[in-house]
Parts: structure tokens; sequence; C-alpha cells
């Protein structure tokens, strides 16, 4: 076990503490004792506890506190766990000779081994002035001007320990909620994990038995033409590395792994995505000029060239993309006039491995996650992504993706000119 560190322990103590020697010097202070009282430990230590708190003008505190302590260092036994609650009036700092009436709860312990003399105090010092006052503006207790009433004290005592109380409670309170949202969060990071693994087992099992029928019909068929197996074998090892990068590509998405990103033009881009591509439907851009994000480029044209596969897809003869922007941010719709997407379907279209029929049949080798890495690429830039009908009634289907404009700099001028 590691050694215990008393000194730091005693100076982060959550209480006013303070040591005295058996001539009620101050050995030591903590840092919630400087706080209270209003004095540094430089000021305290080495010198009485009554000369830097001689009482101010009501001496009667002093006297008490004084015969207290006294008791405790003579040995008396029945004095072995003293709390005193009264007023002690307190010099107000950068005022020589000014005092403000305040009061204590101040419970002191002796420093002693088993049967051996006293060694000093320990005082634990506590203010109740503010209970003090409440208890007089509601007349619920006396307090006349030589000090407490027993009842008075009494019941100081007891509001004082009540507020603490409601203070502790409050702060478990606090912990317990706290501690409920963190169960909740590892609940759903597990039960994810789980349809995570559910997921990716039924999607890589196709490609994987396709492997192994297809080996097995080799070695029990020695007339099979091996190149043609050997093509599909590679068709099946491809289809499982798209599905491998695309689950890892979401792994580092949803872990928040951070990507450089640079000022980029979206119609730049936009027309970049659309020459790489080949298709076999007609398309059309209606494309604004100067619309710029802050983004990575990568994964900003990973989620373009998505977005345009999957348009591809489900269209019957024609795709449109359009950009613009309005209220600080850039709108890129890819639309396209195939069957559309039942409002059923317009959520679960982004989650992982979900492929509707018509996606099915019209491409057997998708993924079903192009959807879903394109919205967390959104997302992760602080975009959103999301499916809605064609504006103009006809059928089809539009992908809307809204991110936020890049901020201006008004004053700033372009470094080529």
């Amino acid at each position: 076990m590691d050694e215990v560190d008393f000194r730091s322990w005693f100076d982060r103590a959550p209480v006013a503490l303070a040591v005295l020697s058996p001539d009620l010097t101050f050995a030591a202070v903590n840092r919630d004792y400087e706080l209270l009282l209003g004095r540094t430990r430089e000021q305290c230590v080495g010198r009485n506890l009554f000369d830097v708190f001689p009482g101010g003008s009501w001496k009667e505190g002093a006297e008490t506190m004084r015969a207290c302590f006294e008791r405790l260092l003579a040995g008396d036994e029945d004095a072995a766990d003293v709390v005193v609650l009264q007023r002690y009036d307190v010099e107000v700092p950068g005022f020589p000779g000014t005092s403000e009436e305040r009061y204590w709860s101040v419970a002191c312990r002796t420093l002693r081994e088993a049967g051996g003399p006293v060694h000093g105090l320990v005082l634990r010092v506590e203010e109740v002035t503010s209970v003090v006052e409440r208890i007089r503006e509601e007349g619920r207790a006396p307090v006349f001007d030589e000090g407490l009433t027993r009842a008075a004290a009494i019941e100081a005592q007891l509001f004082f320990q009540t507020g603490r109380l409601q203070d502790v409670n409050q702060r478990l309170r606090s912990s317990e909620a706290r501690e409920r949202r963190i169960a909740e969060g590892l609940r759903e990071m597990v039960r994810r994990q789980r349809q995570v693994v559910v997921d990716t087992s039924h999607d890589l099992r196709g490609p994987i038995t396709g492997l192994q029928i297809r080996l097995a019909e080799a070695l029990q068929d020695p007339d099979a033409d091996p190149r043609e197996i050997l093509r599909a074998a590679l068709q099946d090892a491809e289809r499982l590395g798209d599905i491998i990068g695309e689950l890892l590509e979401l792994a580092r998405l949803e872990a928040g792994a951070p990507a450089p990103t640079e000022p980029v033009d979206l119609a730049q881009l936009t027309r970049s995505e659309l020459a790489r591509r080949s298709f076999t439907i007609t398309t059309s851009t209606s494309l604004g000029s100067g619309i710029v994000v802050d983004a990575s480029p990568i994964r900003l044209a990973r989620l373009l060239a998505n977005l345009l596969a999957n348009a591809e897809r489900h269209a019957g003869s024609h795709l449109e993309v359009r950009l613009g922007a309005t209220d600080g941010r850039a709108v890129l719709e890819v639309v396209d006039d195939g069957p559309g997407i039942p409002d059923a379907d317009k959520e679960r279209i982004f989650t992982r491995f979900f492929r509707r029929s018509d996606a099915r049949s019209s491409d057997p080798g998708g993924s079903g996650l192009g959807l879903p890495i394109a919205r967390q690429i959104a997302e992760a830039h602080g975009g959103t992504l999301h499916a809605a009908d064609r504006t103009d009634g006809l059928p089809g289907a539009r992908m809307v993706l809204r991110l936020p404009l890049r901020p201006s700099r008004p004053g700033l001028r372009d470094r080529g000119r």
C-alpha cells in the first residue's frame, strides 16, 4: 500500500483546519482555513491564536474559547471533543481596529498518544453567521447582545448541519444522474456494437459462402475452368475488401478520428466527381459559384461519390445535381427520377446494411454502407444529410446535404492578387 501524504491531505481537506501547540500558537493551517478566516498561513503560523484573533469588541467569546482549550490541554476527559457555537468577532482584513460580528461552530480534538501528554489541538472551524442572522430576522429564537441563548445556538447548529446535508444530497443526486447517463451511454454503445457484429456477420457471410462454394466445386470437379473459378473467387474477395474498408471508415468516423480540413469549393469538387464517373444515364447540373466550406476534400469527395452512386442505382434515365446556399449553409441536392423512397424508409436507408428491395435487385453487390458513411461524413463536418421527395411532384428521390459555409473574412485579399 502506498504511503499516505498526510501533509497534502491536511492542506486539501474540504473543511477549515488548524493545529495549535500547547501554548495555543498556530503550528499549521490549511487552505480552507486561510479562505474562511481571511488570513494567510504566514500571518498565523508561529503566532498565538488570540493575538491573531483577539475577539474584537466582544471579549466574552475569546474568554469562552480560551477556557475550552485550557480544559482540553489539561487532559479533561469530559472535554475530549468540545463543540462551541458562539459569537466571536473578527477584525476586518485591511481595516485595523474594525471588527465585525460573526458566529462560529468550532470542534476541537487533542493531539496525544494513548495515556501520554497532550501535544496540541486540532481545530475544525465552520462559520454559521448567515444562519444566526436568518434566525434573528425571522424571530424564531432570541439572540441577545451578550451572545446566543442556548436555544438559538442549538437551532443555528441544526440549521447549519441541515444546510450541509442538503448540499451533500444535491451532490449525490447530481452524481447519480451523471452515473445514470454514463450507464445509459454504455448500454447504448454495447447495443450498437452487438448490432454491428450481427449486421457485419450477415453481410460478410454472402461472399465468404460464395468463395467456399467455388473452391469446393473446384476441388470436386477436375474439369472445371480454373480461370473462371479464380475470376469468381476474386470478385468475392474484392467484395469482402470493400465491406471491410467501409466498416473501417465508419469506425473512424464514429470514433471522431480527425481529418485535416481546408477551404473546399463545392462546385469545383462536384464537377470533378461527375467527371470521374462513367454514367449510364443522362446528368444535368445547376451549380452556384463561390460556395466554399471548410472540410476534408477526401471525405467530402467520398460523400459525393456515395450520393451519386446511390442516385444512379435508383434513377430511371436521369439525375440532377443542384448547389446553392441559404441561411449560412451550402445546400447540395442530388435528384433522381427513380421510384422514390417511401416515408417509412427515409431514415432507415441511413442505417448500416439496410437495402431496399429495388436496390438489391439492381445492384446485388452493394454493401448498404454508402449512405450511412455519407451521413457520418456530413455530421462530422457540422452538417446534415436527409432524404426527401422531389419538389416538382414527379416520381423520384432527392438527397439533401447541408454544410456550414466557410466564414467570410472581409478585408483579406486573395494571395494571388
